[in-house]
């Protein structure tokens, strides 16, 4: 009969967080993970830095505030933390994979935030995070950089998911390192700056045609375009384009503009796999041998202690002296046999070379000692 690929329903959240109040908006999220289970859906994504807001002021006068910034860390997540819990519940009560975009507040350095994609399970549990590998021009002055230690696609029951955060979409390398990973279910997340919507509609459209996968993008919308003065002031225009894209290119549902709506569509894996049979370019549509991706996945720490490092030496010295140690003992044991060997001639030569080799596997295995 074979296998049965995932039938779900995904769901593109377009709505305003309450602007920099991260309890509130987390409040709000629940409300709308809850809605969106009500409607079938499975898997449900928020747009970038939903909570507690993205940080609009950055195309104003008050780009360089350090006031505002230290508002907008106040109201940051850290993770994990009782808002990463409260979300968790909401998922776990939802049955629902949950992609929610955040302001990550670092808690080693306790002053850098990050802007971070969070990846929620159906049981409660924060199953990934992404933090944003370039933050774009004047984003900058808010947040640090990523690393490619969680560039990763993730193997869940739905099929194989990833994301991207805005113009990490145009990052060419940074795509194809998730079209490697066999990614079905693309989640995108924007602002959306109302100038974005041509950009986000065809890059959308050729994300999913490009990896032959689904995507479920999520776009920022503000119905108050007039910041409030004490960020900025200013107009800034936001008007969505969520949207729910097939591996064909096509739009599933939407794009949805000017409203906050939850955007539904119906996935059905096996219309990647169709997709596929014509090309797949990290597979039979790719050349190896003429190009090659390398991502470093190691983790970008700025502080590691000594002591730790020199413990791990210190272990690995005492596995080496092990090994020696049984080395010395078969090569003793060898020399023996040759001697046995040349004493007695070749008649037994085999069954004693035979039994060195034992010895030495045994040896290997940790088996074999001295006595």
């Amino acid at each position: 009969m074979g296998d049965e690929l995932p039938v779900f329903t995904a769901a593109a959240v377009q709505a305003a967080p309450v602007f920099m109040d991260r309890d509130a908006t987390a409040e709000k999220a629940c409300g709308l993970i809850e809605e969106a289970a009500a409607n079938g859906a499975r898997l449900v994504v928020f747009p970038e830095t939903w909570i507690p807001t993205y940080p609009w002021w950055t195309s104003t006068p008050a780009l360089f505030s350090a006031r505002i910034y230290a508002d907008l860390w106040r109201n940051a997540v850290e993770v994990p933390s009782p808002t990463t819990e409260r979300l968790g519940a909401a998922a776990k009560g939802a049955g629902a994979w949950v992609v929610i975009g955040i302001n990550e507040r670092d808690t080693a350095s306790r002053g850098t935030l990050y802007n971070t994609l969070l990846y929620l399970a159906p049981d409660g549990s924060v199953l990934h995070k992404h933090r944003k590998l370039v933050p774009t021009f004047t984003e900058r002055t808010v947040w640090g950089f990523g690393d490619g230690s969680d560039l990763r696609v993730l193997e869940t029951p739905l099929g194989r998911l990833g994301g991207l955060i805005c113009w990490e979409h145009e990052v060419t390398l940074a795509k194809y390192a998730l079209y490697g990973q066999g990614e079905q279910l693309h989640c995108a997340t924007w602002p959306a700056y109302s100038s974005q919507n041509d950009h986000i509609d065809f890059g959308m459209r050729q994300y999913a045609f490009e990896g032959a996968c689904f995507v479920v993008s999520a776009c920022g919308v503000r119905p108050e375009p007039q910041l409030p003065p004490e960020y900025g002031g200013g107009c800034v225009e936001a008007n969505g384009g969520s949207a729910i894209v097939g591996p064909d290119g096509r739009y599933l549902a939407g794009p949805v503009y000017d409203r906050e709506e939850i955007v539904y569509a119906e996935i059905d894996l096996t219309a990647a796999i169709r997709e596929k049979h014509s090309r797949d370019v990290a597979g039979h549509y790719g050349r190896p041998d003429v190009f090659h991706l390398s991502v470093n996945s190691t983790p970008k720490p700025v502080l590691s202690f000594a002591g730790e490092r020199a413990a791990g030496v210190t272990r690995a010295a005492v596995r080496t002296h092990e090994v020696v140690d049984r080395l010395e003992t078969v090569r003793a044991y060898l020399g023996s046999l040759i001697d046995r060997i040349e004493a007695d001639g070749d008649s037994d030569a085999n069954e004693a070379l035979s039994e060195a080799l034992a010895s030495i596997d045994m040896a290997a295995a940790g088996l074999w000692s001295r006595e």
